[in-house]
């Protein structure tokens, strides 16, 4: 199946790439790897903040990753014009904004690890790190940067 195919029957429909809102480009390609800048969690179009730990569940923050990963292949989109050319996620580091005590970082972030294997099979299947961080930028929940090789 195609990934527009699989995507389609998930549900799923890719964002525009967003403006960046700092000094910084949303992707940069050097030779066959693309790297994309850290991408936030949002919900309904505006930023999905809290702490996990505090205002937000695991189970939370697994779906505001999950949401991060949708973003993140709007963006592989925007930058190869056909996620097709996705040879292999290679890498994902994701951040999550929790309190000290919490320790399921490694959780939240497999909502974006498995959308990705789901969209891309084996070619979604990545290396990973999951941190937990005392804030993220506008309190963001999650941020995810992603590492792919492109044909």
């Amino acid at each position: 199946m195609s990934i527009s195919a699989t995507l389609q029957q998930l549900g799923i429909t890719l964002p525009q790439i967003a403006t960046p809102a700092a000094a910084y480009l949303p992707f940069v390609q050097t030779g066959n790897l693309l790297f994309l800048s850290g991408h936030i969690s949002k919900q309904n179009g505006a930023v999905w903040a809290g702490q996990l730990g505090r205002e937000l569940t695991t189970a939370q923050g697994r779906e505001a990753a999950h949401l991060v990963a949708i973003d993140l292949m709007g963006t592989l989109q925007a930058a190869t014009g056909d996620l097709g050319r996705i040879r292999r996620i290679v890498k994902l580091m994701g951040l999550v904004n929790s309190v000290p005590s919490f320790t399921e970082q490694h959780l939240v972030i497999n909502g974006a690890s498995e959308l990705l294997g789901q969209v891309f099979g084996a070619k979604g299947q990545h290396a990973r790190s999951a941190f937990g961080v005392a804030q993220i930028p506008l309190g963001a929940a999650v941020e995810i940067e992603l590492i792919a090789e492109v044909d």
